[in-house]
Protein backbone atom coordinates (compact mmCIF):
# COMPACT_ATOMS: atom_id res chain seq x y z
CA UNK A 1 0.00 0.00 0.00
CA UNK A 2 2.91 2.42 1.05
CA UNK A 3 4.54 1.63 -2.41
CA UNK A 4 1.62 2.70 -4.54
CA UNK A 5 1.56 5.75 -2.88
CA UNK A 6 4.49 7.86 -4.47
CA UNK A 7 3.00 6.36 -7.25
CA UNK A 8 -0.15 7.61 -7.50
CA UNK A 9 1.32 11.24 -6.40
CA UNK A 10 2.99 10.99 -9.76
CA UNK A 11 -0.02 9.84 -11.49
CA UNK A 12 -2.05 12.59 -10.22
CA UNK A 13 0.51 15.49 -11.12
CA UNK A 14 2.23 13.79 -14.12
CA UNK A 15 -1.06 13.88 -16.31
CA UNK A 16 -2.69 16.78 -17.78
CA UNK A 17 -0.06 19.23 -16.71
CA UNK A 18 -0.81 21.36 -20.20
CA UNK A 19 -4.41 21.87 -18.72
CA UNK A 20 -3.61 22.13 -15.06
CA UNK A 21 -0.44 24.29 -14.60
CA UNK A 22 -0.90 26.42 -17.66
CA UNK A 23 -0.79 29.99 -17.43
CA UNK A 24 -2.73 31.76 -20.58
CA UNK A 25 -0.45 34.21 -21.81
CA UNK A 26 2.36 33.93 -20.12
CA UNK A 27 5.06 33.96 -22.38
CA UNK A 28 5.48 37.69 -24.50
CA UNK A 29 4.65 37.75 -27.85
CA UNK A 30 7.38 38.92 -30.16
CA UNK A 31 6.75 42.43 -30.44
CA UNK A 32 6.32 42.89 -26.73
CA UNK A 33 10.01 41.30 -26.40
CA UNK A 34 13.33 43.46 -26.40
CA UNK A 35 15.11 43.85 -29.14
CA UNK A 36 18.67 44.28 -29.37
CA UNK A 37 19.57 47.35 -31.95
CA UNK A 38 22.65 46.56 -34.29
CA UNK A 39 22.39 49.24 -36.75
CA UNK A 40 24.02 52.92 -35.99
CA UNK A 41 21.04 54.36 -36.45
CA UNK A 42 19.36 52.22 -34.08
CA UNK A 43 21.35 52.55 -31.80
CA UNK A 44 21.51 56.19 -31.43
CA UNK A 45 17.83 56.01 -31.28
CA UNK A 46 17.97 54.07 -28.04
CA UNK A 47 20.84 55.83 -26.46
CA UNK A 48 18.78 58.67 -26.96
CA UNK A 49 15.42 57.42 -25.67
CA UNK A 50 17.47 56.12 -22.85
CA UNK A 51 19.30 59.49 -22.18
CA UNK A 52 15.74 61.33 -22.24
CA UNK A 53 13.73 58.88 -19.82
CA UNK A 54 17.16 59.34 -17.43
CA UNK A 55 17.09 62.85 -17.73
CA UNK A 56 13.16 63.06 -16.89
CA UNK A 57 13.53 60.92 -13.99
CA UNK A 58 16.30 62.48 -12.64
CA UNK A 59 13.89 65.95 -12.91
CA UNK A 60 11.25 64.42 -11.00
CA UNK A 61 13.22 62.98 -8.48
CA UNK A 62 15.26 66.35 -7.70
CA UNK A 63 11.69 68.46 -7.73
CA UNK A 64 10.18 65.76 -5.36
CA UNK A 65 13.21 66.35 -3.28
CA UNK A 66 13.12 70.25 -3.26
CA UNK A 67 9.20 69.91 -2.35
CA UNK A 68 10.25 67.98 0.28
CA UNK A 69 13.15 69.92 1.05
CA UNK A 70 10.91 72.40 1.70
CA UNK A 71 8.21 70.84 3.88
CA UNK A 72 10.69 69.94 6.32
CA UNK A 73 12.11 73.53 6.90
CA UNK A 74 8.79 74.81 7.87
Amino acid sequence: MYILFPIGIMYYFGINLDERFAVPNFWPRKEETHRIPFEKVEIREELERLRKRRLERRERRLSAEKGAGGQEDQ
